[in-house]
């Protein structure tokens, strides 16, 4: 049996990890706050951008635009969005699992399949199962479309210098502070929005013309969804560690519980033990 002085070493170890827990699910709280916030003001622009793209695409000529779909398709890009830090649970680990999973299964269909990870969690793990074309980390926390922007348009001049033929986004999407959807989007080529069949699209004057809205819109779209799919990230990296840490709390408290029923019942034994010590003495010394 342990030792009444270890047992208690164990309950103040365990109590001081209850504290950092707790105070890293309430950090992850407040970060998470925002984080939504930034989500919910991004989606309303994305899907109004959306729907200019489907008016100007359902009048014909989109398909024209270099960043439209091409014929070849032999090299692709897997852009990978996960954390720079741990201690969210499974958030790093699904992220990473799901890029393996697109490699394994579309390796017969593309030559040549290369990545970029955003998040140092990612590219920690992925660089030794598959080729990393470029990372960036440390850029999370800061977030600003200005990044985005930047990466949107690295990304742009590759594909159109031919490095790659299509690139993929893969992403947690964030649904609730217990949910996050890993979610896959083609990027480029651009594949212009389809409305619903029955959807009614009056005849528009355009000004400038089309083809100079199209050749604004369909960067600013790249930009604007890869910039959306790292809001969705973050928010969903924190609600993960949230979930996490709580959990680690409540396994923390259950187990400072049994120590110190284990450490009762040790205590219990000792002074059971003296007293039969005492008793036993006495009795010697009468007999």
């Amino acid at each position: 049996m342990a030792s009444l002085k270890s047992i208690r070493k164990r309950i103040n170890s365990v109590k001081n990890t209850r504290q950092i827990t707790k105070a890293m699910k309430m950090v992850a709280a407040a970060k998470l706050r925002r984080a939504q916030e930034s989500v919910l003001a991004a989606r309303p622009y994305a899907e109004k951008l959306e729907e200019v793209l489907i008016r100007l695409s359902s009048s014909g000529g989109a398909g024209d635009h270099p960043l439209a779909a091409r014929e070849k398709t032999e090299k692709a890009l897997l852009i990978v969005v996960s954390s720079d830090r741990g201690l969210c649970g499974g958030f790093n680990a699904n992220i990473c699992k799901a890029a393996e999973t697109f490699v394994r299964e579309n390796s017969s269909q593309y030559a040549e399949i290369s990545l970029l990870t955003i998040g140092r969690k990612g590219f920690e793990y992925l660089r030794k199962r598959a080729t990393v074309r470029k990372n960036y980390s440390n850029i999370l926390s800061t977030m600003s479309y200005q990044e985005a922007s930047l990466i949107g348009q690295e990304l742009i001049d590759g594909y159109l210098a031919g490095d790659y033929d299509v690139v993929y986004l893969l992403y947690n999407a964030f649904k609730s502070v217990m949910s996050q959807d890993i979610t896959l989007k083609q990027l480029l080529p651009i594949e212009p929005p389809q409305g619903p069949e029955e959807e009614f699209l009056p005849e528009a004057l355009y000004e400038p013309s089309k083809e100079e809205l199209l050749a604004e819109l369909f960067p600013k779209n790249v930009e604007v969804q890869l910039f959306h799919a790292m809001l969705e990230s973050i928010a969903s990296e924190h609600g993960a560690r949230m979930t996490a840490m709580d959990s680690a709390t409540k396994n923390a408290t259950e187990m400072i519980a049994k120590l110190t029923l284990q450490y009762n019942r040790a205590r219990q034994a000792v002074i059971t033990t003296e007293l039969m010590e005492i008793i036993s003495g006495a009795e010697s010394i009468k007999g």
